[in-house]
């Protein structure tokens, strides 16, 4: 096991990994088109430091002598390589040792990856690696570049240009594939990193070397999944203070789920709970690996725009419809530009020329209508960024106008631009000169858009400080008395778990649990009727499905009939439940039904949800999650993203709910689950909802609880 207080000292220290004063390849191989020889001749083509070959069967590979062993180098090596059989691979840290290096960089696969044997070889190299405080890189990886120090630390092809887009990826052909398209295209990186199976270094340690990296503007990365999720929520955020930070998470869907009984475990799929980590931290989600660069593109090259208001100007209509429709689809606004804007603009345009926004240069501009009109459109104190749209007309100086664009965006350093020079022959040789000039280049107009609406949205949740989490005042007494003395059964159902929630101050109904009709009876009169009928039992899980509760008692008749209906229902549907009585409910009226849920994920731990609905949230999945413990920016945030939150705030003459009341259950709920962690799974469902200042009451609680 890695030591968490070590790890956590070395986490802000391996910027040795990408500048090594010495490296070692062990498995340096003589035969061409072997792993090791291809990591041995890309070193041996740059790098300027210390280079070793250890290979036992020959004597020189390029010029350079070979070691038997790394001990024969007999002085400290920084970084060791190893590119040899996997069941060689613990001998060879273990011999690594002697030397004292800082890092190894286990390229060889045949580990975890191939199933028990190799994670029990895995488990000994690492545990060999933690004795002699060796960090590891992989094993099973690509390795790792840093461009611009001409470090190919990898047996990957040549080194991409220096950039300022660092990545990082769990998968290493992944890795291969994205340098081929960068080289295509004249993408640079500032770092490049294959983490192969993470055994020891992953992406959370390498976020905060990468947002202190001078050289980064952008951190990038591909995940497959996370070992310890709130721990990546915490370094990720971090760094996120200091740079964006984007990732494309794979392996999200349905089929990798866990099998749960409750509402919120359903629902709380892998993908809903990295959406709600990410959003709680500041990653921005890529949805492809297309969009994971083009983001990276714009902000690696790109001032953050100060605002939403963008500016478009284009020399086609059909295209700057495309981008203006795109811009109220991601939240953007078009700019309102200055009377004076649009004064400059009529006089210098054609008169068939639209001087509104989206400024339309027609199909004939030349390269100097389009410098005047970006020039103008940046100049405008009512615009954030301006995208410039280009299809190739028979007229259309495509270099030429390339190249009026890279000055004007180079003179106003303060406001991005992006542009979208549409096609592909045609443009080739303007798209290739505005790569490399940095000013990002978009395929279509609405992945122009949708980059720089992510831009605006990370500049503004950059500048947030996360408020501090205030508790509320709550009976933790009454709790651990009930989670103790229900520990053994593992659930909590009707009475006890209404009590544990009221606990914590959200209210409940009053209720009454009874054995007969008789004192069913006297509990109705006591509540008063109209009065609500369930049955209590541990075992039964959904109450609706079965029958086993009635709504709107209005009279003793009723109850009666009520009562019996439940106990044949239990007896007929679920006869082996242990019944505990039957509650009988004051009824709530005039209320909204929503739901409130936690589930216990195994990578981030207390998940919330929110939905409305009732009974029908697994068929309307109209729900929003967040990670344990909220703020009340995160609550209000989960209440708003809903599709049918406009039915809280009241439709055609409908009183509007207490929202604030949902937010605080929502937060209360959140401190619940963090106080008692042997809390796995909870549902308030439904949380009827009244009207504004009315506040909101619990009908129904379930717990389980970890056994």
């Amino acid at each position: 096991m890695v030591d968490p207080a070590r790890k956590a000292r070395e986490r802000a220290d391996l910027g040795f990994f990408f500048s090594p004063r010495s490296i070692a390849v062990v498995g340096a191989a003589r035969e061409p088109g072997k792993v090791g020889r291809i990591i041995f001749e890309n070193l041996a083509k740059s790098y300027k430091g210390e280079l070793f070959a250890v290979n036992p069967k020959a004597e020189e590979i390029l010029g350079y002598k070979c070691y038997s062993s790394l001990s024969e180098i007999g002085k400290q090596v920084e970084l060791a390589i190893i590119a040899v059989p996997a069941r060689f691979v613990p001998d060879v840290i273990k011999e690594a040792g002697s030397l004292a290096p800082k890092g190894a960089m286990v390229i060889s696969a045949g580990f975890k990856e191939t199933g028990i044997e190799g994670a029990k070889l895995e488990a000994k190299l690492m545990a060999l690696a933690n004795d002699l405080e060796i960090r590891i890189l992989g094993p099973n990886c690509l390795g790792l570049m840093n461009p611009a120090k001409k470090l190919n630390a990898s047996f990957a092809g040549s080194l991409p240009k220096a950039g300022k887009i660092a990545f990082m990826s769990q998968s290493g052909a992944l890795c291969t594939a994205i340098l081929d398209w960068a080289n295509g295209g004249g993408v640079g990186f500032s770092k490049f990193i294959s983490l192969g199976n993470k055994a020891d270094i992953d992406e959370i340690d390498m976020l905060p070397v990468l947002a202190n990296d001078p050289d980064t503007n952008v951190i990038t990365t591909y995940l497959e999944g996370i070992k310890d999720g709130r721990a990546f929520i915490e370094a990720a955020y971090n760094a996120g203070l200091r740079k964006p930070v984007v990732a494309l998470k794979a392996g999200t869907t349905s089929a990798g789920a866990r099998a749960v009984s409750s509402h919120t475990g359903t629902l709380a799929g892998s993908e809903n709970v990295y959406n709600a980590a990410f959003k709680q931290c500041g990653v921005i989600r890529a949805a492809n690996v297309e969009d994971l660069f083009d983001l990276a593109l714009g902000f690696s090259e790109q001032p953050l725009p100060k605002g939403r208001r963008l500016a478009i100007v284009t020399n086609a209509g059909g295209p700057g419809i495309m981008a203006a429709d795109a811009v109220e689809q991601h939240g953007l606004t078009l700019a309102n530009f200055d009377p004076k804007t649009v004064e400059a603009l009529r006089e210098n345009l054609p008169a068939e020329a639209n001087v509104y926004n989206p400024v339309d240069l027609l199909g004939d501009a030349l390269a100097a209508r389009y410098g005047f009109s970006l020039d103008v459109a940046l100049d405008d104190e009512n615009t954030d960024g301006v995208i410039v749209l280009l299809t190739p007309q028979a007229m259309t100086e495509i270099v030429e106008t390339a190249k009026e664009l890279i000055e004007q965006s180079k003179s106003h350093k303060d406001k991005p631009v992006l542009t979208c020079f549409m096609g592909q022959a045609e443009v080739a040789k303007g798209i290739s000169a505005l790569q490399k000039s940095g000013l990002p280049n978009f395929v279509f107009p609405e992945r122009a858009v949708s980059t720089i609406a992510k831009m605006a949205e990370y500049a503004e949740r950059r500048n947030q400080i996360r408020p501090e989490i205030k508790r509320r005042p709550v009976n933790g007494l009454l709790v651990e008395e009930i989670i103790n003395a229900e520990s053994e059964r593992g659930k909590i159902v009707g009475a006890q778990a209404l009590k544990i929630v009221e606990a914590y101050g959200i209210r409940g109904p009053k209720t009454k649990l009874v054995h007969t009709i008789r004192d069913a009876l006297s509990a109705a009169t006591e509540l008063k009727y109209p009065v609500v009928l369930k049955a209590s039992s541990p075992d039964i899980l959904h109450k609706s499905d079965i029958g086993v509760i009635k709504i709107g008692i209005a009279d003793d008749v009723d109850l009666r009939r009520a009562y019996r209906e439940i106990l044949s229902n239990v007896d007929r549907y679920l006869p082996e439940a242990e019944l505990w009585g039957i509650t009988v409910q004051e009824m709530v009226q005039d209320a909204r039904e929503v739901i409130l849920g936690m589930n216990d994920d195994p990578q981030f731990g207390p998940v919330i949800m929110f939905g409305l609905g009732g009974v029908y949230v697994e068929v309307l999945k109209d729900v929003s999650f967040r990670l344990a413990p909220l703020t009340e920016a995160d609550a209000r945030e989960m209440v708003l993203e809903t599709r049918s939150f406009p039915l809280l705030q009241g439709v055609r003459g409908q009183e509007r709910s207490d929202i604030e009341a949902v937010i605080d259950a929502l937060i209360r709920l959140s401190q619940l689950v963090v106080d008692w962690p042997q809390i796995k799974e909870l549902d308030i469902n439904p949380l009827m909802v009244l009207g504004a200042d009315k506040g909101a009451v619990a009908a129904d609680v379930r717990i389980l609880l970890e056994v």
